[in-house]
Parts: C-alpha cells; sequence; structure tokens
C-alpha cells in the first residue's frame, strides 16, 4: 500500500507540474523583472509569480561547441547529455529516480555558443531540486556504462543523420562556409569524433566551460528574491569563478555564390541557401527582422509560401530566417522539393529574393508585418517556462534588462525607407547553396515508376 501511494503522489506531482506549466502567466508587458545579485556575485533576473505552486528556471553558459577541441567534436553535446547520468553519490538510475520522486525537471542542451540549462519544480520541492543541480554540475560521474550508453545513442542518431537530407544539407553549409573555424564543426560532431572522446574530455570540457562569470540566470515562478538568491548560491557557488574559454574568432562565411550537391538516394531534395546576416546588436536588425518575416519569416503570408507553394506548387513549405550567432551572423532560406524541381525551385526563390532587394516591401506589407509581430510576441511569455527562457535569451544577446517594455516600440518605429534601405543591405550579396539529395540530371535519366 506505501508503495501505491508513493506512486500516485508521483503521478499527481508530475501531473500538476504539467499543468502549471501550461497554465497562463502575465502578458509580456504585465511582466517585472528583478535584478538580483547573490552574495556569490550571481546576478538572476527574476520574475515573481506567486500563484503557480511552481519554480521554472532556465540558465546558460556561454561557450558552447564553439569551445570543442577540434578533434573532438560533439564534446560539448555528449558533456551536457550526461549531466544528469549520475552525480556526486548518485549513479545515474538513482540521481533519475530522485528526479522522477519529486516530479523534478531537469536537462541540458548543447549549442555553437552556449550550453543552456532547465530546471522546473514544484515550489515545495525546490530545495531538492537546486541540491541534485549543484551535484549535476559540480560533481558529474561521467561512469563508463552512462557514457557508453550516451555515445551509442549519439551515434546512432548521426548514422541515421547521414542519409537524412536536411542534416547533410546543414551539415554541408556549415563546414563549407566556416571551413577551419569552430563554427564549421557541426554541434553533435561526427561517427568518429565521438567515439574518440574520452571520459578525462569530458571533465576537463566541464572544468573549463562550466563557471560562475559565464553564467546567466532567468527564474519565474513562487519564490522570492531572498530565497531565489540562496538556491542559486547553492547551486551555482561552488563552480570556479572564471571559465577558461577560448577565443572564437569573428567570421564571414565563405563560398558565397557556390552550389554544393550532397548525393542521397531519396525522392525528395533539401535546399539550404545562407549568406551573410546582420549582427543582433546591430540598429539595422530590427528593420533586417521585418524584411525577413515578409520575404520568408511569416510562413503562410510570406512572399516565397506564396511563389514557391501557392502559384506554382514547387515545395510543401519554405521558410527564411535571420541567425545571429557570437561571432557571425547569417540569413537562410530552407525548402524541400522534387529532386527533378531544384533548378526551377532555386531560381524562383532567387527571384524573389533579388526582388526583395531591389524593390523592398510595400507600405501594406510593412503594415501587416508590423502587425502581427507585434502581437504575437506575447506568446512568448504565455508560459513560466517560456519567461524564463526569455529572460535567459535577452541576457545572452545582451539587449538590456527593458527589452520586454522596448522591443514592439522598435517594431513600430521601422519605417519604409527602412525597410527599403536594410532589404538592400542584407539581400544583395551571394548565397552558398547546399542541395542534398538525387542529383537532377540522374533523376531525369530515371525511367517512369
Amino acid at each position: 500500500m506505501t508503495s501505491l501511494r508513493r506512486l500516485a503522489a508521483a503521478f499527481f506531482a508530475v501531473a500538476t507540474i504539467a499543468f502549471v506549466s501550461l497554465a497562463s502567466v502575465p502578458a509580456a508587458n504585465a511582466t517585472t523583472i528583478e535584478r538580483v545579485k547573490t552574495p556569490k556575485g550571481i546576478e538572476i533576473w527574476l520574475v515573481r509569480e506567486p500563484s503557480l505552486p511552481m519554480i521554472a528556471m532556465e540558465f546558460a553558459f556561454r561557450g558552447g561547441a564553439a569551445q570543442d577541441p577540434a578533434d573532438r567534436d560533439g564534446l560539448a553535446n555528449m558533456a551536457a547529455s550526461l549531466l544528469d547520468e549520475g552525480a556526486g553519490d548518485l549513479d545515474a538510475r538513482t540521481f533519475q529516480q530522485r528526479l522522477e520522486s519529486k516530479a523534478i525537471e531537469f536537462s541540458m542542451s548543447a549549442y555553437r555558443d552556449s550550453l543552456m540549462g532547465s530546471l522546473r519544480t514544484l515550489t515545495e520541492n525546490r530545495d531538492e531540486a537546486f541540491g541534485l543541480l549543484k551535484l549535476a554540475l559540480t560533481a558529474p560521474r561521467f561512469d563508463p556504462e552512462a557514457v557508453e550508453r550516451i555515445r551509442t545513442s549519439i551515434v546512432a542518431a548521426l548514422r541515421r543523420d547521414a542519409v537524412t537530407p536536411n542534416d547533410l544539407a546543414g551539415r554541408k553549409f556549415w563546414e563549407t562556409a566556416f571551413a577551419g573555424h569552430p563554427y564549421g564543426r557541426v554541434t553533435r560532431g561526427s561517427v568518429e569524433s565521438v567515439q574518440a572522446i574520452t571520459v578525462p574530455d569530458l571533465k576537463a570540457y566541464v572544468g573549463r566551460v562550466l563557471a560562475r562569470d559565464n553564467l546567466l540566470v532567468g527564474i519565474v515562478g513562487d519564490i522570492d528574491a531572498a530565497t531565489a538568491s540562496r538556491l542559486v548560491d547553492e547551486a551555482f557557488g561552488a563552480l570556479p569563478e572564471k571559465a577558461q574559454l577560448s577565443a572564437v574568432p569573428q567570421a564571414m562565411p565563405q563560398d558565397l555564390g557556390r552550389r554544393v550537391q550532397v548525393d542521397v538516394d531519396v525522392p525528395q531534395s533539401t535546399l539550404l541557401l545562407g549568406g551573410a546576416g546582420i549582427a543582433r546588436k546591430d540598429p539595422d536588425f530590427i528593420p533586417a527582422y521585418v524584411v525577413n518575416h515578409i520575404l520568408g519569416g511569416g510562413s503562410f503570408s510570406s512572399r516565397l509560401y506564396r511563389e514557391v507553394r501557392e502559384t506554382r506548387g514547387l515545395a510543401y513549405g519554405v521558410s527564411s530566417s535571420l541567425v545571429p550567432l557570437k561571432s557571425t551572423a547569417l540569413f537562410f532560406v530552407s525548402t524541400a522539393t522534387r529532386s527533378d524541381r531544384v533548378k526551377e525551385s532555386m531560381e524562383v526563390i532567387e527571384a524573389e529574393i533579388r526582388r526583395m532587394a531591389e524593390e523592398g516591401p510595400t507600405a501594406d506589407e510593412l503594415a501587416q508585418a508590423k502587425s502581427f509581430l507585434k502581437g504575437s510576441y506575447a506568446l512568448s511569455f504565455d508560459t513560466s517556462a517560456k519567461i524564463a527562457n526569455q529572460l535567459v535569451l535577452i541576457q545572452l544577446e545582451e539587449l538590456g534588462i527593458d527589452y520586454i517594455d522596448r522591443r514592439n516600440s522598435l517594431i513600430e518605429a521601422v519605417t519604409l525607407d527602412d525597410v527599403k534601405r536594410v532589404a538592400k543591405r542584407l539581400l544583395s550579396g551571394k548565397l552558398l547553396a547546399t542541395v542534398a539529395g538525387r542529383p537532377e540530371a540522374a533523376t531525369a535519366a530515371a525511367p517512369p515508376a
């Protein structure tokens, strides 16, 4: 009977976390952010929400996969995947059981410029949650069984990627555009590099990157500043004061104007076109963001969607995006189409990009884009988890603690002259194209089914 009661309690706790994680929270324009400095010097951005009996914390360490050694691609990703696989005197199974028994959610992910972490807990379990987080960050075990299990999982995923057009096109783009640069290495690594990673490699990476001076924290929930300060210092305070990060040089994408074919025997090819973008802190970024929405970022309302899908039926979907990183900025367009229609699809996309560069958006397109981008912003703040994530992303991009209040006014201030000028700046350059699928010549020569 005791076991059944324990199981029922755990199930109820999990269900409660799922419910409150999705519950409504104040809209973006009603969010009050407190800046809290802990005794150990860690800055927290805190949003109090006492009506929900939970705490959502997002945190990030600057560094990420760009800190992988040249012959150890995928090291950051593998280390992040292992941080909840046992710590201190708790092996992987025991650590996971402790999380599950209290309905605590903890995860880590590696990106090019950062390691991102998430912690979710009911308020009543906060001390247990932050205690387990401390163990994971300061005393990861990297036991052989866990290391080999995670390695096997990553290698299996990489082998699947090797025949997936989307992954092949993306990998080839980064390898070509940033050859010899840390961004040229894929975040998850290669089969060979992941198989070469050792436990000393994992420990060395964690020791270099997890530190207090490159830590960013956002917390939302039923917690006051004093308690948040105490728990954050307990979880992160034992980390080294300073990270030992390698410099990641500024870079521009190379081989622009070139097309690279990756042969894979599938009926549908993936196209990825990319070139120089605009940095996040550049004054032209917000106008570029609006231009991108009109061109291909606005899904069903975008020019690319209308021309590629609706008018010609070349693809199910097509999109464009701005990708600002710490050491570069990129503009992308991606789609997937039948291999015998790759050339036509690329011509249509390039024609729309040229037209936008030469003419810019119309006044009606600008008005509709501004209305949508302002109105949809609140959807980034409709759960505690999303708010916490935004707090950390704003810190990573160094936009200022008042950015949430300023953001929509920045969108509204964009003029027609701004978007015409920035469209020319953003879209006049050449693009590198990577295509993964059957070569068009081979497709054309294939007999009918």
